[in-house]
């Protein structure tokens, strides 16, 4: 009993001393994080090209690059696609010419999502989380904070968390049983 008050005194006032990230109560973080979802063309702000030959998809300029350090592909194709600039239009072309006839470009635009599966009382937790499991985050991981909006039930938990005081239950009879043990 006295490792868990000690652990709730802790948190209370970690809970009271953190940064709010401009939340009302209650308040709660998350793992935010941004990813690439195809997009209407006007809305680009990239390109994959989809290789059906293979089922796979590459980031087009990537894709270009490694084509032309990695290529077993004639002198010829090279050199046209040397010749390339910018216009996407000649870029899949090409592909389409020498890759796979099937290719097709996809615009893409970058999204910021909140991860599922992560809820952390505490901002310091939050980054922790990061920090621990990078692998499964992009370099634009970060903590994200949320309010429990209209959710009475967190909002009290957390209000006793931060405003109970946990040194008056020293003088209950269940907290001498447990000390006795």
């Amino acid at each position: 009993m006295n490792k868990d008050i000690k652990f709730l005194k802790e948190l209370q006032n970690e809970l009271k001393i953190q940064d709010r990230d401009s939340q009302a109560a209650p308040r709660f973080w998350t793992v935010g994080d941004y990813e690439w979802v195809e997009a209407r063309e006007e809305n680009a702000e990239r390109y994959s090209v989809y290789l059906p030959y293979i089922a796979e998809a590459y980031v087009l300029d990537d894709y270009l690059e490694d084509v032309k350090e990695d290529s077993e592909l004639s002198k010829e194709a090279l050199a046209e696609l040397q010749e390339i600039e910018d216009e996407y239009d000649d870029a899949i072309e090409w592909i389409q010419k020498y890759i796979d006839e099937e290719a097709e470009l996809i615009p893409e635009r970058k999204v910021h999502i909140i991860q599922p599966n992560t809820m952390f009382l505490t901002k310091a937790e939050a980054k922790s989380h990061i920090k621990l499991n990078k692998h499964h985050y992009t370099s634009e991981a970060h903590t994200y904070a949320m309010t429990a909006w209209r959710a009475p039930k967190v909002e009290r938990l957390l209000k006793i968390l931060e405003t109970f005081d946990w040194d008056s239950i020293k003088d209950t009879q269940y907290f001498y049983k447990e000390e006795v043990k």
